[in-house]
């Protein structure tokens, strides 16, 4: 019986990206940006039209794939860094109970940087992280050792090389092409890695891959190739809502890393570029791993899934990176490829977050859900009236209550409230939460934020209205204490 469950066990193929905005395939209707290859994937499954990320930065966005949990339950609200992670239900632990043989290569983004996870084996790759590159690290923890990408980096091009040879900060919204030979870049490595992987691994098993990519996440350094597709291209210019805030562009856009991007023009339209062309060449890599797997044999029992973590405002709105609650930043591309029953060419609006990438693999897997996650299969149909999100961060510290068709925004600081019509506004353009036609439907969301909030350790409401000016926390306090904090 354990024989024949084996062999109806799919391979399970998790393609993960970094700051990948979810408008950004060409099968969504971008209307610069080329995905040959993951249009491809979209067209064999299921594209999920309303995914997003609850928490929009790296940490908490993938403790949520991690563990299938809401940011309520797993703790993170914000960016913090070195806060040990300690979950007795992971994602690759539940996949490993049900008989897979799983690995990851690339970004994990956990503390210590060699947690498992439940993974039987991770190359690691988590990009340039400011934290374990201090000289007070232990040396077991400092990227240039503990990284596998940075340590085998410098066995081909020398002891005294790394990425910052590029000049580019990895927050920044510079960009340059990749200086040194094409499959030295770290998107390439995390392919070649991956495809090794199916060389050597144990093939009386069914096989769990996370292949978990660093880009399109700065810095924009693709290879020459993939920058000359967009140099001399027309490039729609970022969407500029009617609240867009000038002000603070004009006090920050010279920071090379400031949260509203460049006041210049030209370097938010080389922003886009550099950005464009991190894409289009992760999407060149993904069909070598897809190809790969077609050459191993693999490929028709193999289900493969792409998301990203969170995306990228790439200059909407006067605003740059993440943990804003805008569509730039929240709403991430989400694929289900090649899995049993599943209709071609299918585009599902229902919501969609990280959390529900747990139970939809252990699903796939034959395996038991376990209890306590608040994730929901994609293969079923459960339908949420609403998602709740937030991300700390001082006066762009946030709380959203976001549907299908609308998003109300809260920000903690200054108690600044904002409503969007995403069915009929989805770029965000107008700020409609002083027109009086919206304000039964405001007050309605409000009300849900309230609900969620409720008994929140913070004090951000009191059960009956929103309390600004409360102090924002990263981490809940159930959660290790942090000895290192970045924001």
């Amino acid at each position: 019986m354990e024989k024949r469950k084996q062999k109806e066990q799919p391979n399970i193929l998790l393609i993960m990206t970094d700051q990948m905005r979810g408008d950004c395939l060409g099968i969504a209707g971008h209307p610069d940006v080329k995905t040959p290859y993951l249009d491809h994937l979209a067209s064999l499954g299921t594209r999920y039209s309303n995914a997003y990320t609850a928490c929009p930065s790296c940490i908490p966005a993938r403790c949520a794939l991690h563990t299938g949990l809401s940011q309520e339950h797993h703790g993170r609200v914000g960016y913090m860094d070195r806060v040990p992670w300690e979950y007795p239900v992971t994602m690759a632990g539940e996949l490993s109970k049900a008989g897979y043989y799983t690995q990851c290569v690339g970004k994990m983004h956990v503390h210590p940087l060699r947690n498992l996870m439940g993974f039987h084996n991770i190359e690691l790759h988590d990009g340039y992280l400011h934290a374990y590159r201090n000289a007070n690290v232990p040396y077991a923890e400092n990227q240039r050792i503990a990284d596998d990408y940075f340590y085998w980096l410098k066995t081909q091009i020398g002891i005294d090389r790394d990425v910052t040879d590029e000049g580019l900060e990895c927050n920044s919204f510079t960009a340059r092409p990749w200086m040194y030979e094409e499959r030295l870049h770290p998107t390439n490595w995390v392919t070649d890695r991956s495809i090794d992987f199916l060389r050597r691994r144990d093939r009386s098993r069914p096989f769990f891959l996370m292949a978990s990519y660093l880009r399109p996440h700065p810095p924009f350094d693709a290879p020459q190739c993939f920058f000359d597709l967009y140099r001399g291209r027309d490039l729609t210019p970022p969407a500029i809502g009617d609240w867009a805030d000038e002000e603070r562009l004009r006090r920050l856009g010279r920071r090379t890393d400031a949260d509203t991007g460049s006041v210049d023009p030209e370097l938010m339209r080389q922003a886009q570029i550099g950005y464009y062309a991190c894409i289009t060449h992760l999407d060149n890599q993904i069909g070598k791993l897809v190809d790969a797997l077609k050459d191993d044999g693999s490929y028709q029992n193999t289900v493969i899934l792409f998301v990203s973590d969170h995306g990228e405002l790439l200059g909407d709105h006067y605003t740059f990176r993440k943990t804003r609650p805008y569509q730039g930043s929240i709403h991430i591309p989400l694929i289900v490829a090649n899995a049993p029953g599943m209709i071609p060419r299918t585009v599902c609006t229902r919501l969609a977050e990280l959390r529900d990438i747990l139970p939809t693999l252990v699903e796939l897997a034959g395996g038991e859900q376990p209890e306590g996650i608040d994730g929901l299969s994609l293969l079923r149909e459960n339908h949420r009236e609403y998602l709740h999100g937030e991300h700390s961060g001082g006066d762009i510290g946030n709380q959203y209550i976001v549907t299908g068709q609308d998003k109300y925004c809260w920000f903690m600081e200054s108690g600044r409230e904002q409503y969007f019509r995403l069915d009929t506004d989805p770029k965000e353009l107008h700020d409609a939460v002083a027109d009086s036609d919206c304000q039964e439907r405001i007050s309605y969301l409000r009300g849900l934020l309230i609900k969620e909030l409720a008994g929140r350790e913070e004090g951000y409401t009191d059960g009956t209205r929103l309390i600004p000016g409360r102090r924002q926390k990263s981490c809940l306090s159930f959660l290790p204490a942090a000895d290192s904090i970045r924001g």
